[in-house]
């Protein structure tokens, strides 16, 4: 597994819109967000075409999207590369992505929501990728939420830690203040405290493995095609957010049990869920029982540790979740953490 090297003061990241052309519809909001990565973490972006692409023409040429994606790889003074925002249809863009120069040249490519196609896909190729904030989703409202996120952001992507706690944020959020509005730049919907914190839905005992996941109902794009991960479930740790769209319990539950009849659960080390947006604490429980009761006993695998609630997916403050990077469940403890760097010094 190549690892990405870790980002300095004043590197170069490439700015892409893979998925949805947002940027052009909600320019404000994105600007922001590139203000934010300037002024907090002295990174110079560089707009590539399709990051402020009319959204029409965007979904029109998955091709194009493509093409930005490895010209920033190929590019040797660009270190990373940050998505503008989500959407649903980057699995289009799969096949015209070049993996020779992707992997010839790594770099931090970080994203969540839709980028889950590509982040899943270049990691089977053999690059550490990363499930964490875009520009418009996260960096946009850098100023609203909880200043610890700043500094997560800095130990994930600068610091090249050698191991690495997770700890619960303070405050999260659901969602944002109507972006049609200027004067809502910046601005999310009310801070919670934290008080829920994760679920320790089942398990015992200590379990490695390399994390791999996304956006649970993105995944679902994949299956059955040439994209879908075959014969490589063994020793990870699976993680899961939903979407805005708020998918029900008994859709996540086919999902999950699909997972299952593939035989997965059979060679996995441990699931984790994020938060799920605009689930009431009663809908979360419902969950977490939903969960158990498919992956212990219709699925025989009570050992599974299973995890909800974490700080990841369509609530923010989330976590920066490295794809391809050895982690470790304490059931125990209660404690999730990296036990190897995610990135390299040189």
């Amino acid at each position: 597994m190549k690892k990405p090297k870790r980002l300095k003061p004043n590197d170069k990241i490439a700015i892409i819109s893979p998925s949805w052309g947002g940027p052009s519809i909600f320019p404000h909001v994105y600007k922001k967000g590139l203000q934010n990565i300037e002024k907090y973490f002295k990174l110079i972006p560089i707009e590539y075409p399709t990051a402020c692409m009319n959204a029409d023409k965007l979904y029109q040429n998955p091709k194009l999207r493509a093409e930005d994606i490895n010209k920033a790889f190929e590019n040797s003074e660009i270190k990373a590369i940050f998505i503008s925002i989500g959407g649903e249809d980057s699995v289009r863009i799969l096949p015209y992505l070049n993996k020779e120069k992707i992997i010839n040249n790594p770099k931090i490519i970080m994203g969540y929501s839709d980028s889950s196609t590509f982040l899943t896909l270049i990691n089977q190729w053999g690059l550490v990728t990363f499930n964490g904030p875009s520009i418009m989703a996260g960096f946009s409202q850098l100023e609203s939420l909880p200043k610890e996120f700043i500094n997560h952001i800095k130990t994930i992507l600068f610091t090249n830690p050698m191991t690495y706690n997770y700890l619960p944020f303070s405050q999260w959020c659901e969602g944002y203040l109507d972006w049609a509005k200027e004067d809502n730049v910046g601005k999310t919907n009310p801070l919670k405290e934290n008080v829920d914190q994760w679920h320790w839905v089942q398990g015992k005992g200590k379990f490695k493995g390399n994390l791999f996941g996304g956006c649970i109902e993105v995944l679902e794009f994949l299956k059955g095609t040439l994209f879908w991960p075959q014969n490589s479930w063994s020793n990870k740790i699976l993680f899961f957010e939903t979407s805005e769209d708020v998918p029900t319990i008994s859709q996540i539950g086919y999902i999950i049990r699909n997972y299952g009849m593939q035989g997965i659960f059979d060679h996995i080390s441990g699931i984790l869920f994020g938060r799920a947006r605009d689930y009431s604490p009663e809908k979360k429980v419902e969950l977490d029982k939903m969960l158990k009761r498919i992956i212990a006993e219709e699925f025989n695998h009570p050992e599974i540790p299973i995890i909800t609630n974490m700080d990841f997916g369509h609530t923010d403050p989330q976590f920066i979740l490295p794809l391809g990077i050895e982690a470790e469940i304490d059931c125990d403890l209660k404690t999730f953490k990296l036990l190897e760097s995610p990135t390299t010094e040189e």
